[in-house]
C-alpha cells in the first residue's frame, strides 16, 4: 500500500496544484477578515447596529460550519478538478454581488455565496496536501499553507483601510475578483485528480441532522452576541438546545453506520483529538481578537480604517513568516517544544490586552499583536499536523472536514462570545456614569467593553495551555 502511495505522489505535479490552491485560499481568507476593518463604517452607512454587522462575519461562519461537515462526503463523491472549479465558481460569484451590492441585505447574501465557495476549497486544500506530500515533508507543506493562510488576513486589513480611505469598502471586493478568475483558469489548466472517487451512498437524514446542529450552535452563539437579545432570551436557548439535541443524533448515527457520511472514528486517535482542540482554540482567539481589536482601534483610540489596517500588519506578516519555519522545525523536532511555549506567549499577551486603556501607546499594541501571532504560530500548524498524520489514510477527508468544520464553528463561538462580552462591558460602563451622553465616555465604553472581551480570551488561552501537556509526537514511516 506505501509503495503505491509513494508512485501516486510521484505522479502529481505538485508545484502548479499548490499555486491553484494557494492563490485561491489567499483571496478567500483576505475578504474573509478585510471586511473587519470596514464593520464600523458600514455601521454608519448602512445605520445598522454592532450586533448586526456582526453577521456580515458571523453568516459567512455560519455557512461554513453547515458545509464543511459535509465536505468529506463532497471528497469521495467528486474529483478534485470538479470541486476546485466549483469552489472557485461560487466565491467568484459571491465578489461580484458584494462589489455590486447596494445595501446590507445583498452585501449578507454575497458572503453567504462566497462562503459556500471557502467552504469547498479549505477541506480540499488541506486533503489534497495530506495525499500529494509524504508524511515527513507535511510540516513544511501545511507551514506553506499557513503562511497564505495567515498573510492575507494580515494584509486584508491595511489594504481594506487605504481602499475604504481612498476609494469605498467595495472595492474590497473589486480588488479580490480578478485574483480568483485568475485562480479559476488556472486551475482549469494544471489542477489535478488526486482523490480516488468512491461515492459512499449519501444519508440525507445525517446531512439534515449535520446541517441543524453545527447551524443551531453557531446561531445561538451569534444571536446571544446581539446587544438586545443576549444569553437569556429564548432564541438562544431554544436554538442552542435544538443544536445540542441534532449534533448527539448526528453522532450516535454516524457511529453506528457502515458508511458514515463524517467519520468519527478518527476521534479513537488521541492526538487528532488534541491537534483538533488546538485548532479550536486558536480560531475562537484569532477571530474574536481580530474583530474586536480592530474596533478598539477605530471607535476607541478613533484612528482611521488605514491607520488600525497597518498596525495589524506587522503582526499578520511576522506569523505568515513564521508559520513555514515552525513547519519545518515541527518536522525535525515535533509539536511539544512548539505548542507549550506557543500557548505560554499567547495566554500571556491576552492579559496585557486585557489591561489596554485609551492611553496605551501604538507601539505597545503594535508589540503584544506580533506576539500574540508569533504565539499563534507555534500552536496552529504544529498541532494541526500532528493530528492529521496520526490518522490513517482513509481517514484523510473525514479527518479534514471534522478539524475545518470545528474551526468554523469555533471561530462563531469566539466572535460571537468576544462581541457579547464586549457589548456587556460597553452597557455596564454606560450605566455607571453620570452623563451618557457625553461623547467622552463612548471611548472609555468601548475600552471596558474590549478589556472583558480579551479577559474572556485569555481564560480560552490558558485553557489550551493544560491540553497542550498532553500533546506528543505521532510517529511517521518515511517513504
Amino acid at each position: 500500500m506505501q509503495g503505491a502511495e509513494v508512485e501516486a505522489q510521484k505522479k502529481f505535479k505538485v508545484l502548479p496544484i499548490m499555486i491553484s490552491l494557494l492563490i485561491a485560499g489567499f483571496i478567500g481568507m483576505f475578504s474573509e477578515t478585510a471586511l473587519n476593518v470596514a464593520l464600523s463604517d458600514l455601521i454608519q452607512i448602512f445605520n445598522i447596529s454592532e450586533a448586526t454587522v456582526q453577521w456580515l462575519t458571523t453568516g459567512y461562519l455560519l455557512t461554513l460550519g453547515i458545509l464543511v461537515p459535509i465536505s468529506g462526503l463532497l471528497l469521495q463523491w467528486f474529483t478534485t478538478r470538479q470541486l476546485f472549479i466549483a469552489a472557485l465558481s461560487f466565491s467568484i460569484i459571491g465578489t461580484l454581488v458584494a462589489a455590486l451590492a447596494p445595501g446590507f441585505e445583498m452585501l449578507m447574501a454575497a458572503r453567504v455565496i462566497q462562503a459556500i465557495g471557502t467552504a469547498l476549497l479549505l477541506p480540499l486544500m488541506f486533503n489534497t496536501i495530506l495525499i500529494i506530500f509524504p508524511a515527513e515533508k507535511r510540516g513544511a507543506a501545511m507551514g506553506i499553507i499557513g503562511l497564505v493562510i495567515m498573510v492575507a488576513p494580515a494584509v486584508g486589513p491595511t489594504i481594506a483601510g487605504l481602499l475604504i480611505e481612498n476609494l469605498s469598502w467595495h472595492w474590497i471586493f473589486w480588488l479580490s475578483f480578478p485574483f480568483l478568475v485568475i485562480a479559476l483558469l488556472f486551475g482549469i489548466a494544471f489542477m489535478q485528480n488526486v482523490t480516488t472517487i468512491t461515492k459512499p451512498k449519501i444519508d440525507v437524514f445525517s446531512i439534515v441532522m449535520s446541517t441543524i446542529g453545527f447551524g443551531g450552535i453557531v446561531f445561538a452563539f451569534s444571536s446571544a452576541g446581539e446587544s438586545d437579545t443576549g444569553w437569556g432570551s429564548s432564541k438562544v436557548i431554544i436554538s442552542m438546545i435544538v443544536g445540542v439535541l441534532a449534533l448527539v443524533i448526528f453522532a450516535v448515527r454516524q457511529l453506528t453506520m457502515k458508511q458514515p457520511i463524517m467519520n468519527l472514528r478518527a476521534f479513537k486517535f488521541p492526538m487528532f483529538v488534541v491537534g483538533t482542540s488546538m485548532v479550536f482554540i486558536c480560531m475562537m482567539v484569532i477571530l474574536s481578537s481580530m474583530l474586536v481589536l480592530p474596533m478598539f482601534l477605530i471607535r476607541g483610540l478613533g484612528l482611521s480604517a488605514l491607520t488600525a489596517g497597518l498596525m495589524m500588519l506587522p503582526g499578520g506578516l511576522i506569523n505568515g513568516i513564521m508559520s513555514p519555519i515552525m513547519g519545518g522545525l515541527f518536522d525535525k523536532y515535533g509539536p511539544k517544544w512548539l505548542v507549550i511555549p506557543g500557548l505560554v506567549i499567547v495566554a500571556a499577551v491576552l492579559w496585557f490586552f486585557s489591561g489596554v486603556t485609551t492611553a496605551s501607546t501604538l507601539t505597545l499594541i503594535i508589540v503584544l499583536h506580533s506576539c500574540l501571532m508569533i504565539g499563534i504560530s507555534m500552536v496552529w500548524m504544529p498541532a494541526q499536523t500532528n493530528g492529521l498524520n496520526q490518522l490513517p489514510r482513509e481517514l484523510y477527508p473525514d479527518g479534514t472536514a471534522i478539524m475545518n468544520t470545528l474551526q468554523q464553528v469555533a471561530g462563531a463561538i469566539g466572535t460571537a462570545v468576544a462581541v457579547s462580552v464586549m457589548t456587556a462591558g460597553i452597557s455596564s460602563y454606560m450605566k455607571g456614569v453620570a452623563d451618557p451622553t457625553d461623547p467622552a465616555n463612548g471611548p472609555l465604553a468601548m475600552t471596558s467593553g474590549i478589556q472583558n472581551a480579551f479577559v474572556f480570551a485569555t481564560i480560552v488561552a490558558i485553557a489550551g495551555l493544560i491540553l497542550a501537556f498532553f500533546i506528543k509526537r505521532v510517529k511517521v514511516e518515511k517513504h
